[in-house]
């Protein structure tokens, strides 16, 4: 009997250890290829497994201003950056699955685009994972916070907002930010840092780029105008205001038009 992608999606999203998580993602994948596993895009889908998302007992999650700073000089401060960003990973696992089993009757290709990025979020949590097991830490080695987590749940009933302020605002600010931290490991000569974080670049732009398509869609077929309603989703839903400097070459290469990047200058006004 075949099983189908969005219950298997929601079974995923339930799993609290990491790597039987990232085991679950790469087996649904499989699945997929294969054609063990179906899409049902209209099945109707009721969560009633257990606690979404599934995380495990650490990292012990704080008030983001609580979230100290660690200097890069040294080597708890440079694992403590590399854990935020493994968290942040964590989580787009946990995101990428929940807009699959969440939002029924969308394009197929949604699904699958979706299915794509938990798999390259999965592989980038395992990279940092493993780079801090290498250096003496883990995952659950310092705290972290729960904004982007907090801001999936609030669109929970709406896949317009959540295309709108997860991948195109949450996410993209990794767009702006990777590549200046990015230097700071050129700067002192980590090359595996270096590589491993031209890899989550590169792949973070596709997936804010599949982010920007669906909520394109949305907008198209109920005729919206991207940029109007983009600006009322913010406030209605309290996200926060995205600051600069902005990537703007990656920012292009992610689907954002001129005109939305000219609304972003003028907010940092």
């Amino acid at each position: 009997m075949n099983k189908e992608l969005r219950q298997l999606a929601l079974e995923s999203l339930i799993i609290s250890e990491p790597k039987s998580k990232r085991i679950a993602v790469t087996e649904l994948c499989r699945g997929c290829i294969s054609g063990d596993v179906k899409l049902d895009i209209s099945k109707e889908i009721i969560n009633t497994l257990g606690h979404i998302p599934g995380r495990p007992a650490l990292p012990i999650l704080v008030d983001p201003l609580t979230v100290k700073k660690r200097s890069m000089n040294t080597l708890d401060g440079r694992a403590a950056l590399i854990h935020a960003l493994a968290h942040i990973e964590f989580n787009a696992i946990n995101l990428a699955l929940d807009a699959i089993w969440r939002f029924p009757n969308l394009p197929e290709d949604y699904y699958k685009d979706w299915l794509k990025v938990a798999q390259e979020e999965s592989y980038h949590f395992e990279l940092l994972s493993n780079y801090l097991t290498g250096i003496g830490y883990g995952y659950g080695s310092f705290d972290a916070h729960n904004s982007l987590w907090e801001m999936v749940e609030k669109t929970k009933n709406d896949p317009l907002a959540r295309m709108a302020l997860v991948p195109r605002t949450m996410e993209s600010r990794g767009l702006d930010a990777l590549p200046l931290i990015r230097k700071r490991f050129i700067q002192i000569n980590d090359k595996e840092m270096t590589s491993i974080l031209e890899v989550i670049l590169n792949d973070e732009v596709g997936h804010v780029e599949i982010g920007n398509r669906w909520f394109n869609y949305l907008c198209d077929k109920d005729g919206i105008d991207p940029v109007d309603i983009y600006s009322k989703l913010v406030v209605q839903y309290k996200a926060p205001t995205l600051r600069g400097p902005f990537n703007i070459e990656a920012r292009r290469a992610a689907g954002f038009t001129d005109r939305e990047l000219e609304a972003l200058a003028i907010t940092n006004n």
